[in-house]
């Protein structure tokens, strides 16, 4: 596999962790049960493409896939922290993480559009991480 694929996977990896991280930090301020099931269904559904990447990554290069660093870390904590401050309410909190996976969405989308000639396991997995945020998404919205 060439760079550029394993370039792809580091990007979807770092997307995925950075889902896990945001769900971890919301996940402490939910009071709402349902919502906290919701939470923990996502964060799966994160940590499967996630592993995916691994599996995947682990055929091609004897390195671990990116994820998010430190600081892209505590900036995900410190917004999540600055953002509910004042409200903390389950509609705050789904409107956070729909931001940050309206994101994710964009940035896939832009790889997918623009990557032609992935390999056909690179581009499935690119492809299923997109779809499963639009999805996520949609979830997020009812508790608005």
């Amino acid at each position: 596999m060439d760079k550029h694929n394993l370039n792809i996977l580091d990007e979807v990896n770092k997307g995925a962790t950075m889902g896990m991280d945001a769900i971890s930090y919301v996940s402490k301020k939910v009071a709402d049960d349902e919502f906290k099931g919701v939470l923990d269904t996502e964060y799966r559904k994160y940590k499967k493409i996630s592993q995916r990447v691994n599996d995947l990554y682990s055929n091609y290069s004897d390195k671990e896939p990116h994820e998010t660093n430190a600081m892209n870390k505590m900036m995900t904590w410190y917004g999540v922290q600055m953002n509910t401050m004042m409200d903390d309410t389950t509609s705050k909190l789904a409107e956070l993480l729909m931001q940050g996976t309206n994101m994710g969405i964009i940035e896939g989308r832009r790889l997918l559009n623009q990557n032609s000639v992935l390999e056909s396991d690179v581009e499935n997995i690119l492809n299923d991480f997109v779809v499963m945020q639009e999805d996520s998404v949609e979830t997020l919205k009812k508790y608005l």
